[in-house]
């Protein structure tokens, strides 16, 4: 009897560590099913993971310039109260993002990764080109996610400059007669200062202002250059309808002429972030190390 209570304690015992052990692979599995696959580069370091407008993305590690922001982080000079309360949502590759930065070489499309050769590129491009007033190849790119009904264009933004010009620094903005680049073009004053009579050599005010339209004639496209301190540089601002979202890039105005090809180029360098909603990769990611 007690030979046989022993064998059915056992085989009970057994039954429920089978059981446990079936609970906990469960268990385990249902927790793993919320953590998403991270891409990761040769180093180990994972990728930033995300949706910008309305595409699943992975970012490579060591190409994000400061850190990406989701829709609904506090501010940087939010209430620190604030912030010590927020609580982001879990990471996934839909949790909309809703900016980040990193710089791109407009001489051949790359763009720059820690860790990786064009670390030292940009390094010694600073230390060679900007002490000796040589154009520097860099361009500084913020990528803004659209997420509201808020048409894609800079429509309005074109006409308040134009307005604000007028009301603020009663300057008129001139259509020029001759297109440059494949841009409209718009000169402040039509390009003179009226305090010398001269073209613009220094104004924080005063800039010429490049749009481009589509066929319906909406802006796509709006440039503006500076002229401040003698160094040329330009501020451009174009939509993605495809990926609905804004891009800003800030470049010397020695590289204005590139201008189709750098947004081109930028969304090539997005597309190749592309992953499917698991987040495997589309394709090869530029700026991986």
């Amino acid at each position: 009897m007690k030979s046989g209570f022993r064998k059915s304690l056992l085989i009970l015992v057994l039954l429920w560590q089978v059981l446990l052990l079936a609970g906990c692979d469960y268990f385990v599995s249902e927790q793993q099913a919320h953590v998403p696959f991270y891409n990761r580069d040769s180093r180990g370091r994972a990728d930033t993971i995300g949706k910008l407008g309305t595409q699943s993305i992975s970012i490579p590690a060591g190409v994000i310039d400061g850190w990406a922001r989701y829709i609904g982080d506090p501010g940087d000079f939010a209430d620190p109260k604030i912030k010590a309360k927020y609580q982001r949502p879990p990471e996934s590759y839909d949790l909309p993002i809703e900016s980040f930065g990193f710089l791109y070489r407009i001489t051949d499309g790359d763009i720059y990764t820690s860790f990786r050769q064009t670390e030292e590129d940009y390094r010694r491009d600073n230390e060679t080109l900007i002490p000796y007033g040589k154009p520097f190849p860099w361009a500084d790119v913020i990528i803004y996610g659209e997420y509201d009904a808020t048409p894609l264009n800079f429509n309005f933004t074109v006409q308040n400059e134009f307005k604000l010009a007028k009301e603020i620094t009663h300057f008129d903005y001139i259509q020029q007669e001759q297109p440059l680049y494949g841009l409209t073009v718009y000169r402040a004053n039509n390009g003179i200062d009226p305090k010398t009579g001269e073209p613009w050599k220094w104004d924080d005010n005063a800039k010429d202002i490049f749009i481009k339209k589509d066929q319906a004639g909406n802006i796509k496209t709006y440039i503006d250059c500076q002229f401040t301190h003698h160094i040329n540089s330009c501020d451009h601002m174009f939509y993605s309808d495809k990926w609905h979202i804004r891009v800003l890039i800030s470049y010397s105005r020695t590289y204005l002429p590139q201008w189709q090809e750098m947004e081109s180029n930028i969304i090539k360098i997005l597309d190749s972030w592309r992953v499917s909603p698991e987040g495997r990769l589309l394709g090869k990611q530029i700026g991986k190390a």
